[in-house]
């Protein structure tokens, strides 16, 4: 939907192996985009499944398959039609696709594409988030789009789409396991114990009533944190996202 709805008919460039299949699409239009999709993502599930056997591959590439059948089903089926703001476009597409496959890596699936590249370069960048590094790939591919068919507005449609796109995704498989920490410190200049504390958000209100009630003049700093590992939180493994 995010592809045929709003990438393709308002000429807003994706990133990933579809956005290669946007430009061999645009040169010789009797490739479908979904078929080069598929072509493309092979040696990337072969890589994939070197690294984490074949059998955790099959639902992958099972979704690759489906989603890229459905998008040359659904353009034949459909003929959507451009959007007067081409920048709710932008935002939209960003959002629907950050959706879609930030929901799919956090059940552990990958469609194939940048965000299959970019689970494979996490194993070599583990300090970058995954939707920073589809993020990257994305930009590439968008600017590779724009030298060869000389097209900046479109270019930068897919750069502001790709962005929200990897915060969209960032949210979705980072989300769940934020948590909260809470500082007391010294005011007045005079030596203090501080008590540092991890916490989910749903426990906020209690957390704040119970110190409070121990210490009306305690300070309280609540920020959040990326990611909690730790008992009662997360555990980390090497095919962490």
């Amino acid at each position: 939907m995010a592809f045929d709805w709003l990438f393709q008919p308002n000429q807003i460039v994706t990133g990933g192996v579809t956005g290669i299949g946007q430009v061999l699409h645009r040169l010789i239009p009797a490739l479908p985009v979904g078929v080069v999709s598929i072509a493309l993502n092979i040696p990337l599930f072969v890589l994939l499944a070197r690294r984490q056997g074949f059998r955790s591959c099959v639902r992958s590439f099972c979704a690759m398959l489906t989603g890229s059948v459905m998008i040359d089903l659904l353009d034949a089926a459909v003929a959507f039609r451009p959007m007067e703001n081409q920048f709710l476009a932008c935002v939209y597409a960003g959002v629907l696709f950050g959706l879609s496959i930030g929901l799919q890596l956090r059940a552990g699936i990958t469609t194939g594409g940048s965000d299959l590249a970019a689970r494979l370069l996490k194993y070599r960048y583990l300090h970058i988030s995954i939707g920073r590094l589809c993020l990257m790939i994305d930009l590439v591919i968008i600017a590779s789009y724009a030298v060869v068919f000389r097209s900046v507005d479109g270019a930068l449609s897919g750069i502001v789409a790709m962005y929200v796109s990897s915060l969209t995704m960032d949210t979705v498989v980072y989300g769940s396991t934020r948590a909260r920490m809470d500082g007391e410190g010294a005011y007045q200049g005079h030596g203090k114990d501080v008590l540092l504390t991890t916490f989910r958000p749903n426990q906020i209100t209690a957390l704040k009533q119970t110190v409070l009630a121990i210490d009306p003049g305690a300070f309280l700093i609540v920020c959040d944190a990326h990611e909690v590992i730790g008992e009662g939180f997360a555990s980390y493994s090497e095919d962490e996202l």
